[in-house]
C-alpha cells in the first residue's frame, strides 16, 4: 500500500539534512590503540583473509572514516572511493530510496548499505543467502561510526535486501 501525504516530502528533507550534517561532523576521535611496531606483520593467513571493503562516500562525510576504521580493527581490508555523486552509486547497486545510508559499500559480491557492524556483514559471508546484500537505513547512534560519547546506543535491525528489492530482518542489536 502506498500512503501519500503532504507530510511525506518535509520528512524526507528533514532527514536528508540530518544525515548531511551528521556526515560533516569531525569523524570520532582514536580509541587509544597504538599501531604494530614498523615490520610487524600484520596480515592474515591466505586461508583467513577477509575480503576487501570497497567504500564509496562522500569526500566531506566524517563518520564514513569511522565505520571503515570499525572494519579495519575487525580485520578486514578497506579502500576508500569518494564520490561527489552518491546516488548514482546507490542506484548503480540497487539501493532503494527507503534504504539510503550515508555511504555504499562493495563486499565480495555484496552490497552493504550504511553503518552495518562488523559481525552481520560476518555472518553475511559465512552463510552466503542468495541476496544483493545488508542495509541499515539512517545512520542509527551507537552504531559503528555513529558512537556516542556518552555510550548510548539506539537498538536497530540490519536488513537482509533481496534479490528482488524487497527486505527483511537479518541480525537485531540492541
Amino acid at each position: 500500500m502506498i500512503i501519500r501525504s503532504t507530510a511525506f516530502p518535509l520528512a524526507v528533507l528533514i532527514g536528508s539534512l540530518l544525515l548531511v550534517s551528521a556526515c560533516n561532523a569531525a569523524p570520532p576521535a582514536a580509541s587509544g590503540t597504538a599501531s604494530p611496531p614498523a615490520g610487524t606483520a600484520t596480515a592474515a593467513p591466505a586461508e583467513n583473509r577477509l575480503p576487501l571493503v570497497k567504500v564509496h562516500k562522500d569526500p566531506n562525510c566524517g563518520c564514513c572514516g569511522g565505520w571503515a576504521e570499525h572494519m579495519q580493527a575487525a580485520g578486514f581490508p578497506v579502500e576508500i572511493h569518494d564520490s561527489g555523486d552518491m546516488l548514482a552509486v546507490k542506484q548503480r547497486l540497487g539501493i532503494g530510496e527507503g534504504m539510503y545510508s550515508c555511504h555504499t559499500s562493495e563486499i565480495d559480491g555484496y552490497v552493504v548499505e550504511g553503518h552495518v557492524p562488523a559481525d552481520a556483514i560476518r555472518k553475511l559471508l559465512a552463510e552466503r543467502p542468495q541476496a544483493r546484500g545488508l542495509v541499515l537505513p539512517g545512520m542509527p547512534i551507537g552504531s559503528p561510526g555513529m558512537e556516542s560519547p556518552d555510550g548510548y546506543r539506539q537498538p536497530f535491525t540490519v536488513g537482509l535486501l533481496q534479490m528482488d528489492g524487497s527486505v527483511r530482518a537479518f541480525s537485531q542489536h540492541p
